[in-house]
């Protein structure tokens, strides 16, 4: 199943203001793994997608906002792996579609849409049992594949980056982070930079993933650690909110570095990094910053601020 998938690259950036600080910087690119099932979502539906299959599901079901980088690469997967999909949307439907969901319908996704009431239930029981009644046997999985499968995926990302004092990624379900830190080695730490507005509450939602992990019997590192810690000043407003200071930012490091940053996620946590170096927040040492994808988010962005 991971055969199409590339082996990610890591990119040094030659920073002045990193050399300032005494500081190493470099990038995991996940984004260049696929260009549709790309960054961590991959590793957070690779188990998802097997467990499914073993099961013998022929369809899954997730869900997800109007510009989910979840429902994109979901999409992509059920139509490359032979899963009939479906995408229970966040609010109301707002035609023309966007870019994200445009895609999703383009790869076979049927979408739902759902009030943001019962959005929240999503969770609950019993509306995921409402919705096997309405769609029949589905596999379901959870908004930014927020389960023990994707925490377990997410334990691979680290496989050959053992070199680095300090790894810094975005957060939205903290999902990726908590994968992460339960495959730190001893020294390592990792940073999340949430990209939702109060984005502290993150840290109950990792211990309980840390919890589901360790009551799995799932293998960890002889000298884990699980040293992480969020900075929650980071995220321009909430999910999704951006402005031209951050656009402005983006567009410059791709001009300079030749990475294109996604809006929503690891544009801010590069903000914040090269922030924070400014300040002398980071001690001297290496650091991995990963992109996480999600690159194709960004036209959305830029037809939301036009409108």
């Amino acid at each position: 199943m991971s055969s199409i998938f590339l082996s990610p690259p890591i990119q040094q950036i030659n920073s002045q203001i990193a050399d300032n600080a005494s500081v190493e910087l470099y990038v995991l690119r996940l984004d260049l793994m696929h260009p549709q099932v790309n960054g961590n979502k991959w590793f957070k539906l690779k188990y998802n997608l097997m467990e499914a299959k073993e099961k013998n599901f022929s369809t899954l079901l997730t869900f997800g906002g109007a510009y989910s980088n979840h429902i994109f690469a979901t999409a992509a997967a059920g139509k490359i792996f032979g899963f009939r999909t479906i995408g229970v949307i966040r609010g109301e439907e707002t035609l023309p579609l966007n870019p994200t969901l445009s895609f999703a319908v383009e790869q076979g996704m049927e979408l739902v849409y759902c009030d943001r009431t019962t959005y929240r239930q999503r969770h609950t029981t019993k509306l995921q049992e409402d919705l096997k009644q309405r769609f029949g046997e589905v596999f379901i999985i959870p908004e930014g594949g927020c389960n023990l499968n994707g925490v377990r995926g997410c334990t691979e990302i680290l496989q050959t980056t053992a070199a680095f004092d300090t790894i810094c990624l975005a957060c939205g379900t903290a999902t990726t982070l908590a994968g992460i830190a339960l495959s730190l080695h001893l020294g390592q730490r990792i940073i999340g930079f949430p990209v939702l507005k109060g984005g502290e509450f993150l840290r109950e939602e990792i211990n309980s993933l840390f919890k589901i992990y360790l009551d799995s019997g799932l293998p960890i590192p002889v000298d884990f650690s699980a040293s992480w810690e969020l900075v929650c000043d980071y995220h321009f407003g909430g999910y999704a909110k951006v402005n031209q200071e951050l656009i402005k930012f983006c567009q410059n490091f791709n001009k300079e570095h030749g990475i294109l940053l996604d809006y929503i996620y690891t544009g801010k946590m590069f903000y914040g990094v090269m922030n924070l170096l400014q300040q002398g927040y980071f001690k001297p040492g290496r650091i991995l910053l990963i992109h996480t994808g999600g690159v194709q988010g960004n036209m959305g962005i830029k037809q939301l601020l036009n409108s």
